[in-house]
């Protein structure tokens, strides 16, 4: 297997993460929506403030058009309730003006006091079918005119999409210096350039390892265009159990209710459901054995019922860290892991496979926490 090169040399630590299910995909049974496990505030701050307890180093809060929690607006209300645990904020490029957006990001990440890394979305708006080309130029905008306002005292920008001239930033620095982490996931030409150029961790959804690999160094070889390195990341969903069996018993038990006719429904009504990431996922299923693995251990079952990630690591807790060493080897720090549902997936992941995990806070790998907050990394068995 070919490793890429990545900016933080301490391999044997890895950004560990949870999934706070902010667009109303909890599920007991995939496909089955469940009232007590439908997007609230108490049901996703409860998420999030377990998934503290358990020991994850950040949690991803996505964004959706569907119904649920407005993204920023639960960073912001869990800031206070929160300690330890970073924040993954779902940012969906153009939703707010860019300026405006650039106050509210840095007013966020002093609430957190550096606590908050930013994912840089750039899918369609309710209503819109724009050309991939047109979405991550107003991104490439979007993220440009960020980095202007956390780092310059004016800001000054002529695009295609956006144009400020003279505009003052204070007090719009945010609490890390030089702004949060910004996490990226595309598969597009247009998507690696911008990811290669801008972004620091490079997200992935599940595929297999040698695939997993050549978008590795696809967009690797962008950033060393630019004279950069990137961190790697993978978001996939989980079913731990202490043997392969059980496992797999959980993995076919929260399917058997799954209409796939409801199921593409799903999957269709979400708004990256014609990405080329989405596309990828569906070509895992179709490659799959009859029980839905396209390689060891990973299961393309979940893709049935959502968009978006399909597939989790299904096995006992010795095959999942096997895996997870694996992508470790290949050079991913980052992790964003999920399950359903996401509540009672993360006490199970946190007790059974948490301690042994070394992890970090890809902030503090970059220098972005002040010295006075130092976010040091956890030994396997030493979570907090």
């Amino acid at each position: 297997m070919t490793v890429v090169p990545i900016t933080s040399p301490d391999l044997d630590a890895a950004e560990v993460s949870w999934f706070a299910a902010l667009c109303s995909d909890d599920y007991q049974f995939l496909g089955v929506p469940d009232g007590d496990l439908r997007s609230s505030w108490d049901h996703c701050s409860g998420i999030l403030r377990e998934a503290e307890k358990q020991g994850f180093r950040n949690i991803l809060c996505p964004s959706s058009y569907q119904v649920g929690q407005d993204v920023l607006s639960f960073v912001a209300g869990n800031a206070p309730l929160t300690e330890k645990i970073n924040m993954l904020a779902a940012v969906r490029c153009g939703e707010m003006q860019p300026i405006m957006l650039a106050r509210t990001i840095a007013t966020l990440d002093h609430m957190l006091k550096g606590r908050l890394t930013v994912n840089i979305i750039s899918s369609d708006f309710p209503g819109e079918v724009a050309e991939s080309a047109h979405r991550y130029q107003r991104s490439r905008e979007v993220v440009e005119i960020l980095k202007q306002a956390w780092t310059q005292d004016e800001i000054n920008y002529k695009g295609e999409v956006y144009d400020f001239e003279g505009l003052t930033t204070d007090p719009a620095k945010p609490y890390q210096t030089g702004g949060p982490l910004l996490y990226f996931g595309g598969y597009s030409p247009a998507a690696l350039e911008l990811c290669g150029q801008h972004c620091d961790v490079y997200l992935m959804w599940p595929e297999p390892q040698e695939q997993l690999a050549e978008r590795m160094k696809a967009v690797n070889a962008v950033a060393e265009r630019y004279g950069r390195t990137l961190d790697y990341g993978l978001r996939v969903h989980m079913i731990v159990r202490d043997t392969e069996a059980e496992a797999r018993e959980y993995a076919d038990y929260i399917v058997s209710k799954l209409d796939d006719e409801y199921g593409k429904l799903i999957r269709d009504r979400a708004h990256d459901s014609i990405s080329l990431g989405v596309a990828h996922q569906a070509k895992a299923r179709e490659l799959a054995d009859t029980f839905g693995y396209v390689e060891p251990n990973l299961w393309t079952g979940v893709g049935r019922a959502r968009s978006g990630c399909g597939a989790a690591l299904v096995g006992s807790v010795d095959q999942v860290m096997s895996k997870i060493e694996a992508y470790q080897k290949m050079g991913m720090r980052a992790f964003i892991f999920s399950g359903y549902p996401h509540l009672d997936e993360c006490r199970i992941f946190g007790e059974k496979v948490m301690p042994h995990l070394k992890t970090c806070s890809l902030p503090q790998e970059y220098g972005r926490v002040p010295s006075e907050t130092p976010m040091t990394p956890l030994g396997a068995g030493e979570r907090k």
